[in-house]
């Protein structure tokens, strides 16, 4: 690898100007976001709510206003840390506990609206300044160039602005993830010095708390382990020494530590229905390859937050693949295998199995990876080499960022964004809901989450009701009732309900994810 210079004056003032832009585009407009169904899935369980006890109370044909439903979304003082823990096991057990435990702690504290969760993922995500700045040091032995470039680039990027403005454990896990690496670099590099049996222990310690903490955010981290074991072994050319030995014996503690939790999974088979609402469509494997690379765009810039036309973003991804792929090309041609093979391990074996499992909302191994390969090309180029080629990568520098920094102004005045998935329609619904007096939707348990019901009611006025179905049988309706809704029922329901009062049944809007339909007369 080429010897990186420190970054000259006007880089590093560049550098602080746009981690102030970054930290100040991820605090704008925080409450003028639409709650997710994953949001607020966030504070059932935080508030220690089950989906049965959602059940129970709320689907039973009754006539209820959206106050029914917003008391399942605060803090109750009857429930405590062992009901969120409790919620977690039974309805969503990928999700340990130590985000949720964390933010309960927060909002007892600072209030219990999701604005104020919001504000617990802004300020976790500003530890991943300093991780991403210790892990880029322990990578490339570099001065301030790189980690500085690196930080520059993650503060001002959209996608790292909207996971840290959502009330999950996104933003934490990402943390957890650059600091368990970051660890784990450290410890490897400690194991070539001469050092006491003390200072071992505390390194591979920290590397094992820090990889239990990754595990206990987000179960999904153990193909982060996956990647971590390949690479340890991978460097040592498959041959088992002491360094091998000692990092196996960390993650086997590490393991162990998060194995009362991986017994939670298996008894609630696996848990995979608690990601229902994450997954945005069925896609083939190839097809979930293609969005993985169109997602590259918004690494670093993102002009369409709802999604609705992505064609801008089919339009760039061969220019902005081009831009990864030679930035990886030139990790793997200028650097040791030591280096190159970790963000690789990072990339492919900690992502290749999320994209299996159509989990693409979870990809953040594969976005920091190629952050940190485009960090490393651009800090090696800028100021190295003829002065042409100086300018032609200070220009694709200046580019870059005046796209990120658009991209976060238009952000900042959404109240939407990709990562919502179904926000859209409920937006579209709730406008049509409010403009008719004294609105009834009717709303099966059968066919809609009990989330997505959560984040419809915090778009209505108090004046629309809802009639929450037990079961999908035909309700008893009185005669007197107008501007009646139904919400994703089948022709079958919808057939049923105008032979047995003569209603008829017009749709109103047909949605991506939602349809609505209107009872009249």
């Amino acid at each position: 690898m080429r010897r990186l210079v420190l970054a000259p004056k006007w880089l590093q003032f560049f550098i602080v100007v746009l981690v102030v832009f970054g930290i100040f585009f991820r605090f704008v407009n925080l409450d003028g976001k639409v709650y997710s169904a994953g949001e607020t899935n966030t504070l059932l369980r935080i508030y220690g709510y089950t989906n049965n006890e959602v059940k129970e109370q709320l689907f039973n044909d009754r006539l209820i206003t959206k106050q029914a439903l917003i008391k399942f979304q605060r803090f109750n003082p009857e429930k405590n840390f062992g009901d969120t823990i409790k919620s977690l096991a039974i309805d969503t057990p990928l999700n340990p506990p130590f985000y949720y435990l964390l933010a309960r702690f927060w909002s007892q504290i600072f209030g219990d609206s999701i604005t104020a969760i919001r504000i617990l993922s802004v300020v976790i995500s500003l530890l991943v300044f300093p991780c991403i700045y210790w892990l880029c040091s322990e990578l490339f032995k570099v001065p301030l160039s790189l980690p500085g470039i690196a930080i520059a680039l993650l503060a001002i990027s959209p996608m790292q602005i909207i996971y840290a403005q959502e009330a999950q454990e996104y933003i934490l896990w990402e943390v957890t993830i650059l600091l368990s690496s970051a660890a784990l670099l450290r410890a490897l590099r400690l194991e070539s010095i001469q050092q006491t049996d003390e200072k071992r222990l505390f390194n591979w310690g920290f590397y094992t708390f820090s990889l239990s903490l990754s595990l206990y955010t987000f179960s999904l981290s153990i193909f982060l382990v996956f990647a971590h074991i390949f690479y340890v072994i991978a460097t040592a050319k498959f041959f088992v020494n002491k360094t091998v030995k000692n990092f196996l014996a960390s993650n086997l503690i590490g393991i162990l530590s998060f194995m009362p939790w991986i017994l939670v999974i298996f008894y609630n088979r696996f848990g995979f229905n608690g990601y229902s609402n994450v997954i945005n469509q069925d896609l083939s494997l190839i097809n979930r390859i293609i969005y993985c690379l169109t997602q590259t765009n918004r690494v670093f810039f993102d002009l369409n937050f709802n999604d609705a036309n992505p064609l801008y973003l089919i339009a760039f991804t061969p220019l902005i693949f081009t831009l990864v792929g030679y930035a990886i090309y030139w990790l793997w041609r200028t650097n040791h295998q030591k280096v190159w093979l970790f963000v690789i391990s990072l990339m492919t074996l900690g992502t290749i199995p999320l994209l299996i499992f159509d989990l693409q909302l979870y990809l953040i191994p594969y976005y920091l990876s190629i952050q940190i390969a485009v960090a490393y090309l651009l800090a090696t180029q800028l100021y190295n080499g003829s002065i042409s080629r100086q300018k032609t990568w200070q220009a694709i520098l200046v580019v870059l960022i005046m796209l990120a920094l658009f991209s976060d102004t238009l952000y900042s005045h959404s109240n939407n964004s990709w990562i919502k998935f179904s926000s859209n329609d409920y937006i579209n619904i709730a406008n049509i809901l409010n403009q008719n007096s004294r609105s009834i939707i009717i709303i099966s348990n059968q066919k809609n989450s009990y989330e997505d019901i959560f984040s419809l009611s915090y778009l209505i006025e108090p004046k629309v009701r809802f009639l929450l179905l037990k079961e999908s049988n035909i309700p008893k309706i009185p005669k007197n009732l107008n501007n009646l809704f139904l919400l994703n029922f089948s022709d079958t329901f919808r057939q049923s309900m105008e032979k047995k009062y003569r209603f008829k049944t017009n749709m109103i809007y047909q949605g991506q994810y939602s349809s609505l339909w209107k009872l009249s007369k």
